[in-house]
């Protein structure tokens, strides 16, 4: 890939597959406190903010997270199909896609075979922000890969991705903006699909809040509180009803200044200035705090 790659600002939405539509969708408003912005029978469009989605959930017949990532790009499409053409990669423009997106660029990630829409603005939602539990935006995806290798190519190549960070040889973070990753893959020959999806917290009163409601309402954490050292954020990981692996967090890396290549300064840093690396594949990588997750990293 020779062309200039497309200008991804943000991760935007994600969808779900799902036999139960009401079942997730309980769990996104009542669990999560997203905000119901459109509904069908067949699809659900649920918001944390001004974005008309940043959750599509979809009827289906079996389980599947992330079948569909949409990112925001800094350019108009005309531009981004044409280089991405340029760069051999099939691409469609559809008005068809639902509400909130009336013009999106299509096409599909290498290795994977999820969709990826791109697209320039989504229509306002009308929602107001709060200060429950609902999260303050999505924050990452991840998913298993057959190589990071030929992701982190396409990514960086086509979509105008950094690198963040890395753990050994099979797990690689990629960044859009200066929120440390708004994608990370990790390499398996025995999982395939979503991996975890990852929601922000404001602040550590915010995120203690989001538990507490998840205790409420019956869920329990399988690993966290801890802090990640790749990306220093404080961290929870549960499960939704359909087995997707969820992650809460706060306290994520940013790096303000690009031409300095560093991550703002924190205290709980191992290094200053704390700079992309590959970290070695421990438990201090995975959690600083404590112990792995119960089921380990599973490859």
């Amino acid at each position: 890939m020779n062309s200039t790659p497309v200008r991804v600002s943000r991760l935007g939405y994600v969808n779900f597959e799902t036999p139960d539509v009401q079942r997730l969708t309980e769990y996104y408003t009542k669990v999560l406190g997203f905000a119901l912005v459109d509904e069908s029978p067949q699809q659900v469009f649920l918001t944390t903010g001004n974005d008309h989605h940043c959750v599509v959930i979809d009827k289906a017949e079996a389980a599947r997270g992330r079948s569909v990532v949409g990112y925001e790009i800094q350019e108009d499409l005309d531009s981004a199909q044409r280089r991405l053409k340029e760069a051999g990669l099939a691409t469609e423009r559809r008005t068809d896609i639902g509400p909130g997106t009336p013009d999106v660029l299509v096409l599909t990630e290498p290795e994977t075979g999820a969709g990826l829409h791109l697209y320039e603005s989504q229509t306002p939602s009308g929602v107001t922000a709060t200060f429950d539990q609902r999260p303050s935006k999505l924050g990452h995806v991840a998913a298993y890969t057959p190589s990071t290798d030929g992701m982190r190519t396409f990514y960086e190549s086509a979509m105008g991705f950094r690198w963040a960070d890395s753990i050994g040889d099979f797990f690689v973070f990629l960044r859009c903006n200066a929120d440390h990753h708004a994608a990370n893959f990790m390499q398996s020959d025995t999982y395939q699909g979503m991996h975890h999806i990852a929601y922000e917290a404001r602040d550590l009163n915010h995120l203690q809040i989001m538990i507490d409601n998840l205790a409420r309402q019956g869920y329990r954490l399988y690993w966290g509180p801890g802090r990640h050292a790749v990306g220093h954020n404080i961290f929870t990981y549960h499960e939704d009803p359909d087995g997707n692996h969820i992650e809460l967090f706060t306290q994520l890396d940013v790096m303000l200044d690009e031409e300095k290549g560093y991550y703002e300064p924190r205290p709980w840093h191992e290094h200053f200035p704390m700079k992309p690396t590959t970290w070695e594949a421990d438990a201090l990588a995975m959690n600083a705090w404590g112990p792995l997750p119960p089921h380990g990293l599973k490859r």
